[in-house]
């Protein structure tokens, strides 16, 4: 089941109804495919770093960058996704964040430690402003002016951080199962914050696939059909491209640390997307009301039975989703620039 809101800033629970996302019809195909063109592999400096990335489609069609979360690769964005969106006409950027996968793990900053991390005791050795330092240098490194920005969770953090501060390179903003900043919404069920607090000590490739499992199975979304081997296949992948323990602490603590942007979501004027599992036990629901009622004339999509990943059943849903609002913002674009 899809439920679809409209949620304006400041008039209160949104209503809730089933609609199309932007009124925009989009033609495009998002059924798995293995002939997609144009899908290159790179690495590019960025903000003093290093970033790998990959990208799908056409380089001369409208730029959509997608930001993975909190110590996770960039690989867990689907390859059918990533496929699907470039065969609606869009050139897919997908990337590792700083202390993962193929990017630049910075090993010189010290891990912090869980207990200094939960009480903020002591600041982080970098902020979620800094990893939107990388997204713009990896626009720069690509020769990309305004994107499309799609950001989950702690990649959706990100993602607002970038519309905030480099406003300018911004076209349209997707944020999935993700929050304000807020330490009021979004908060974790109790179980999975102490899950969080004692994280399995890994040790080889098929511990990090059973502890993967074991995660999907408390966060992920239980109304949808649970793929185990995907997810041991996307843990495994994920070992053998970089599995760092110290640089997902940096990252949580990054993550921790974040401001709350509530009141400055309300300068956000590029159509924009909020898209959340229903039942998602690591960032409540209220995480992404709390976006949708902050930006104004945002749209919230809520979906029953899904949790804190991206279940398969739902990826056409995400691409034809992404693609509208794109679309929009392609089309508002050639009417000339925004005002403010």
């Amino acid at each position: 089941m899809t439920s679809i809101s409209w949620a304006e800033a400041g008039r209160g629970e949104p209503s809730w109804r089933t609609a199309d996302v932007t009124g925009v019809l989009i033609a495009c195909q998002t059924a798995p495919m293995g002939d997609v063109a144009a899908r290159t592999l790179g690495q590019v400096a960025a903000n003093d770093i290093e970033l790998a990335y990959e990208t799908f489609g056409d380089a001369s069609a409208p730029p959509v960058v997608l930001i993975m979360g909190w110590a996770t690769q960039m690989i867990a964005w689907p390859d059918e996704l990533c496929a699907g969106l470039a065969r609606c006409g869009l050139f897919v950027v997908r990337f590792d964040n700083r202390d993962v996968g193929g990017s630049t793990h910075l090993r010189n900053l010290p891990p912090p430690r869980l207990a200094d991390v939960v009480v903020r005791r002591r600041p982080p050795p970098y902020s979620i402003g800094d990893m939107a330092g990388d997204v713009v240098g990896l626009l720069d490194g690509l020769g990309l002016g305004e994107v499309h920005l799609v950001g989950a969770s702690m990649g959706g953090f990100i993602a607002q951080a970038v519309a905030l501060e480099h406003a300018d390179r911004v076209r349209t903003l997707t944020l999935i199962m993700t929050s304000t900043g807020s330490r009021r919404v979004g908060q974790p069920k109790p179980r999975v914050y102490t899950r969080l607090l004692r994280p399995p000590v890994i040790t080889d490739r098929s511990a990090a696939m059973s502890a993967a499992v074991e995660t999907s199975r408390l966060i992920g979304s239980h109304g949808f059909a649970f793929d185990e081997q995907y997810v041991r296949d996307l843990a495994g992948r994920s070992w053998d491209r970089g599995y760092d323990p110290a640089g997902n602490r940096r990252q949580l603590a990054a993550s921790v640390s974040q401001p709350n942007r509530t009141a400055a979501l309300r300068r956000i004027t590029v159509p924009a997307l909020v898209i959340h599992g229903l039942h998602d036990p690591l960032v409540a629901p209220s995480g992404g009301l709390a976006i949708a009622r902050a930006i104004p004339d945002s749209r919230f999509a809520g979906f029953s039975g899904m949790g804190h990943d991206l279940p398969r059943a739902l990826w056409p849903e995400f691409v034809r989703q992404i693609a509208a609002l794109t679309a929009l913002g392609e089309q508002r674009g050639r009417q000339g620039p925004r005002a403010g």
